[in-house]
């Protein structure tokens, strides 16, 4: 059986095969990101990292009205320059926590996802949307510029695209969501639970080393002019094969064949 433990705004479920699923819980409708809810999520994800047998993170809400619909604004309406910048220090910490998270994030989305929901969807590896799902950064509609991790819109959809979404504010479906790069999937809303599930189960499939070192080389090619993160990959290969997983899946499928062609 799985484990469970809940802190008061982040529940955390391991099953049998390292697949860790972590909840935002007890934060209105909408999931909405207040400060402590911020802090146990980034708490959870200090205690989860931890685990050597894990193979793969799910970040999901609680129910489908919304995966997380934004920072809480009745919170933000009273800050001052300091609090303010406190305040978006510590979402920074909790997109930076999931980037930096040492097994590929999945985040489920579903119904709304939107300001400090989407910077911390972007900042998952993986992103499947329900077809009923709903994106936007509307911080300009409320006198805030987008932030953070909002900086990577660019990367991913392009400038003119991003400037779209910074500039006015608008929300965009999950068909155009998939179109632009949003998303990586895009499943009917009642599949959504089976998709995800599906994903997290063909990476626990994997090898744990090279999913681990994959997930480090993706994130520090984002860094590192080209030629220099050709050199590290360099090393990176060699290295995959201290671990005895090459050799291992290698001779996996090298026996397969064999068997194929002998049938």
């Amino acid at each position: 059986m799985g484990n469970s433990v809940r802190p008061s705004h982040a529940q955390i479920r391991v099953d049998e095969e390292g697949i860790a699923t972590l909840t935002v819980t007890n934060a209105k409708s909408m999931n909405i990101l207040g400060t402590p809810v911020i802090q146990d999520l980034v708490d959870a994800l200090a205690q989860l990292r931890t685990r050597e047998n894990l193979r793969a993170l799910v970040l999901r809400g609680t129910g489908d009205k919304a995966f997380i619909g934004g920072a809480d604004i009745h919170e933000m309406a009273d800050f001052d320059t300091e609090s303010a910048e406190a305040f978006i220090s510590r979402l920074r910490d909790l997109c930076d926590a999931l980037r930096e998270f040492p097994v590929p994030v999945i985040t489920r989305i579903s119904g709304w996802c939107l300001g400090g929901g989407l910077e911390v969807a972007l900042s998952c590896d993986l992103r499947i949307g329900a077809d009923t799902s709903q994106y936007g950064m509307p911080e300009v509609k409320v006198g805030i510029p987008s932030v953070i991790h909002a900086a990577l819109l660019p990367r991913l959809l392009g400038g003119s695209r991003a400037a779209w979404l910074l500039l006015t504010g608008d929300t965009v479906d999950a068909a155009t969501a998939y179109e632009w790069g949003l998303i990586q999937k895009l499943v009917p809303a009642s599949g959504i639970d089976a998709a995800v599930a599906h994903t997290a189960r063909a990476l626990a499939a994997l090898g744990p080393d090279v999913i681990r070192q994959q997930k480090r080389l993706l994130r520090s090619w984002e860094d590192l002019p080209l030629v220099q993160a050709i050199d590290e990959s360099v090393d990176a290969f060699g290295h995959a094969f201290s671990t005895g997983e090459p050799q291992k899946y290698m001779n996996e499928f090298k026996n397969r064949k064999r068997e194929d062609r002998s049938s």
